[in-house]
This record gives structure tokens, C-alpha cells and sequence, in this order.
């Protein structure tokens, strides 16, 4: 079958090539995958080694249930489902049952595969803070997909919501998504935030780092600027507060089921500013790194 690969002498080190069939253990269905979801954290695993060469990229995928699993847990074959799982980026993937959730009915699976990795991370990310009614929220990078899921989620939780974008023109929406006050980088910001998630790293989050308030908690869930982070001296001695690094490191399916759920409603907003076919990698790849892209890249898997 055909999959996206790690190859470093690719122009962004990754190709399109063959692969062995998944054979499916006893707690695993096997899922035709029909689009995928393409990730910051994807292109730094193709680049970093994280993902051997040879190997099948990704993450985020959605498609159908073509062999249930054999020991009788999950879903039936024929079930649209989504799901967050290693070596995501093939025609076909053998998924843990608790990897996934079920696609409800109206949502089409080129949105609800934006989810898994930007969905469960601003959701995790926002509940390991300690979000709460009235809390301040301050979201980093919230163009792109955690940060306007977080913008969201945050929003419903009544929480006060403050988007930080890296130019103007990456703001559209967020307002309309919930977000109180939209800034272009943290200029304006004085008044202390209790929560921070954070996905640009570098200077900027050394700057929120000194507007969390006492007992206040960033959470690091990405660093898309690719910059030092390098704080002032003292900078971390004084009241109680906490910097958090963040990971996906459970079964996301549960998770999963409540984000499609808010999605089918239409109380979780995906917006999709990359959509195309996944022989064009590099043209998604290109644009996500150089953040012209709002919210998600979906890539549709296309069969012979």
C-alpha cells in the first residue's frame, strides 16, 4: 500500500512510497483511511529522527472500519471513525479501539480529522491548567489549530479569553470564536493572566511566563518559533507559579468522542485553511511552516 514516508533526501523529507500491509493486533480494527491531518509536531518528527527513515508519518487520521477487531472490543466494520495514532499518513492503519471515536452523523471526516492532535491537546492542556469560570486565559499562536480550539474551549468553560497572533492578519475569526481580546504578539498586555497555553515558545513565552499571576500555570504544547527561550535572572524566584511541558501520552478516544460531539453540534468551530490532495505534502508542508495556513492542513488520501 502507499504511504507518507521519512526520507531525508526529500525536499521536505518526506515522499510518497510503498509499505507492507498493517497486520492488526487482537484490540485493533483496521481503518481505510480517507484524509489525514497534518501537524507542526509531524514535520519536526520527520526532521528530528524522532520518526525513523522509512517509516510511516503522522497522527491525525479518519476513514473506515474495514476489519473489526478480533477480540471484540470497538466498532463494527463499516463505522466512520477518527483517531489519534502513529504512522496515521496511509491508505490503510491498524488503530488501537482506544485510540479512536466514532465520527457522528453531519460531520464530514475532512473536519473531524482535524481534532485528534490540536483538539485533545488544547483540551488537555486547558484541564490540566485548571481552567474554570472567570479564570484568564491567555492562548499563544491562536491562528493556528490548538490555539483556536483552545480560543473555543476556554470560551465555553466561561473563562476570559486573550488570543495572541503573530500579525494582524492571522486574527480573523478569533473574536467570533470567543476570544475577548485579540493582540498581535503580548504589546497591551499588563493586566496578570492565570493560564497560559502556549505553542510559540522562544521570547514569547518568557514574556507570558512574567504576566502569570501567583499560582498561575503556562502550558508549553508546542514551540513553533524555533527560538531560545531564555529568562532573565530571578525571573523564576517569587510566588508560586508553574511552567508546564505537555503531552499527548494516554488513548485519546474518549477525548475524541466529546470534541466530534461538539463538532456534529456545531458548538466547536474547524476551520480548514489547507485542503488538497496528499501527493501535495510539500506544498501543505511549505505553508504550515511559514504560518500561512489558519487553523488546520487536512490531506486527502486518494487510492489508485
Amino acid at each position: 500500500m502507499r504511504a507518507l514516508v521519512v526520507d531525508p533526501a526529500a525536499s521536505e523529507t518526506v515522499r510518497l512510497g510503498e509499505v507492507a500491509e498493517p497486520v492488526p493486533g487482537p484490540g485493533q480494527v483496521l481503518v481505510e483511511v480517507s484524509h489525514a491531518s497534518l501537524n507542526h509536531g509531524d514535520l519536526n518528527d520527520a526532521r528530528s529522527g524522532r520518526v525513523p527513515v522509512g517509516a510511516v508519518l503522522g497522527s491525525d487520521a479518519a476513514g473506515v472500519v474495514v476489519r473489526a477487531a478480533a477480540d471484540g472490543t470497538g466498532p463494527a466494520v463499516g463505522t466512520r471513525v477518527v483517531a489519534l495514532t502513529s504512522g496515521a499518513f496511509a491508505e490503510r492503519v491498524a488503530i488501537d479501539v482506544g485510540a479512536l471515536a466514532e465520527v457522528p452523523g453531519g460531520l464530514d471526516p475532512a473536519r473531524a480529522v482535524a481534532l485528534p492532535v490540536a483538539g485533545v491537546a488544547a483540551l488537555r492542556s486547558l484541564r490540566a491548567a485548571g481552567l474554570g469560570p472567570g479564570k484568564r486565559v491567555l492562548v499563544t499562536g491562536a491562528s493556528g489549530g490548538v490555539g483556536r480550539f483552545a480560543v473555543q474551549l476556554a470560551a465555553r468553560a466561561g473563562a476570559r479569553v486573550i488570543a495572541s497572533v503573530g500579525s494582524a492578519a492571522r486574527a480573523e475569526g478569533l473574536a467570533e470564536s470567543g476570544a475577548d481580546e485579540v493582540l498581535v504578539g503580548l504589546e497591551g498586555l499588563r493586566e496578570p493572566v492565570d493560564i497560559v497555553i502556549d505553542s510559540v515558545g522562544g521570547p514569547q513565552l518568557v514574556a507570558a511566563w512574567s504576566l502569570l499571576a501567583p499560582g498561575g500555570s503556562v502550558q508549553s504544547v508546542g514551540w513553533t518559533s524555533g527560538e531560545p527561550a531564555v529568562f532573565p535572572p530571578y525571573a523564576t524566584v517569587g510566588p508560586a507559579k508553574s511552567l508546564s511541558s505537555f503531552v499527548i501520552d494516554s488513548d485519546a478516544g474518549a477525548d475524541l468522542a466529546v470534541l466530534t460531539a461538539l463538532a456534529a453540534e456545531g458548538a466547536l468551530t474547524v476551520e480548514t485553511g489547507w485542503q488538497g490532495p496528499w501527493d501535495r505534502f510539500d506544498e501543505a508542508a511549505e505553508a504550515l511552516r511559514a504560518r500561512r495556513i489558519r487553523g488546520k492542513a487536512v490531506l486527502e488520501v486518494t487510492s489508485r
